[in-house]
């Protein structure tokens, strides 16, 4: 079965003659998938290449017009597959766009460091960037009931959403295909990097995060637990980032003396790699996360769908050293919106100085009856 995925449409309006739209994300997220769905729609001849192969890694980084154009022939549509193989293929997709008429380009890539760091400054003005999570409610949405969706709540909190992982109900099979993604591909554009070699001290160091979800993190304790310096560990967090394991939120001030802002709080893309990290999926019955799963979870969604409508936000979370907090802020179009993340029905209130200081920000909690209309 295949969930028609909400980045498939903007796709098509983000094509266009003389641009290269860039598509990021995690591996087994269904890139390849967004790629083949879009280009069954497709009518006009289109080349279809991956960047792991020899072959097109000759052509795509040649850097000669006349190459270039040879390998792209009559096409006027080409995609590259795991363009962040190709070597200097910013300064190679812009000649193709620049010197070839009508020219339209569609790159994906697994990692945003190396495809940014050789996309970035070539195309500025050329490119559109697209990012692809794990399945979004949004899109899951298309084929649950309300009624459905509730029931697959647990499922989504400790199995993620990984599009194979949604599409079984096999829990076996589920934490078997999780296991096989940390083990096999979470690390491997992190590892790839010159100068990275401790692929252990970096499982042990998302451990260490996914044991802090919701909470700031400091990176001179996490480097003393781990025998690294603090600049190395915020260096590899970041490397983690960029390669879609993580997502960091920062503290949001306006330079209130009160106000939180020097950690940082870390959230995963997904809570089945995350579960899987720490060898725990145990039933919500008995853990004692439920709330930063909750969190974890309604965060990300809440990432997913302000990429995927095209909502321009500034995210944070709010903490006063008083030891007032929101867990989720978001400020669009000049306002500021906070969310207080609850799994379980409590009465609660605005935290004193959120709206003393900022009267005009809103806050509102977020629980099992309302988390749709946050998320979708």
């Amino acid at each position: 079965m295949y969930i028609k995925q909400k980045q498939l449409d903007n796709l098509g309006r983000a094509l266009a003659p003389g641009k290269v739209v860039v598509i990021y994300g995690a591996r087994r997220t269904g890139k390849t998938t967004l790629l083949q769905q879009f280009l069954r729609g497709v009518e006009e001849p289109y080349l279809l290449v991956n960047g792991e192969d020899i072959t097109v890694q000759g052509y795509l980084a040649s850097q000669s017009i006349e190459k270039l154009s040879a390998f792209v022939g009559s096409n006027r549509l080409l995609v590259v597959d795991e363009a962040q193989k190709v070597p200097n293929i910013g300064a190679n997709l812009k000649l193709i766009v620049d010197h070839i008429q009508e020219m339209r380009v569609i790159a994906t890539g697994s990692s945003s460091f190396d495809l940014a760091r050789s996309i970035g400054e070539p195309l500025t003005g050329r490119k559109t960037t697209l990012k692809l999570f794990p399945l979004a409610q949004l899109e899951i949405g298309q084929i649950e009931e309300r009624h459905q969706t509730d029931a697959n709540l647990e499922s989504r909190l400790i199995y993620g959403a990984y599009p194979e992982v949604v599409l079984t109900n096999d829990n076996r099979a589920r934490e078997q295909y999780l296991r096989e993604i940390v083990a096999s591909y979470l690390y491997k554009d992190v590892l790839e990097m010159d100068g990275i070699r401790h692929a252990a001290k970096i499982s042990r160091l998302l451990q260490m995060i996914a044991l802090q979800v919701g909470k700031e993190v400091s990176y001179a304790e996490l480097g003393a637990g781990l025998g690294m310096s603090k600049n190395t560990i915020e260096r590899y967090l970041d490397l983690l980032e960029k390669a879609f394991v993580i997502q960091k939120l920062s503290g949001f001030s306006r330079n209130l003396r009160s106000e939180i802002t020097k950690n940082s709080r870390y959230y995963f893309l997904d809570n089945g790699i995350r579960n899987a990290l720490i060898n725990n999926f145990n039933p919500l019955d008995l853990r004692n996360d439920v709330g930063s799963l909750w969190e974890s979870y309604l965060v990300m969604e809440r990432l997913k769908r302000q990429e995927y409508l095209l909502v321009h936000a500034n995210n944070y979370f709010w903490r006063t050293y008083s030891q007032k907090e929101i867990d989720f802020v978001e400020e669009r179009e000049g306002k500021l919106f906070g969310y207080e993340m609850k799994w379980g029905a409590v009465r609660a209130k605005a935290p004193k100085g959120w709206l003393e200081n900022y009267p005009n920000a809103t806050w509102q909690v977020i629980d099992r009856q309302n988390y749709l209309e946050l998320i979708t």
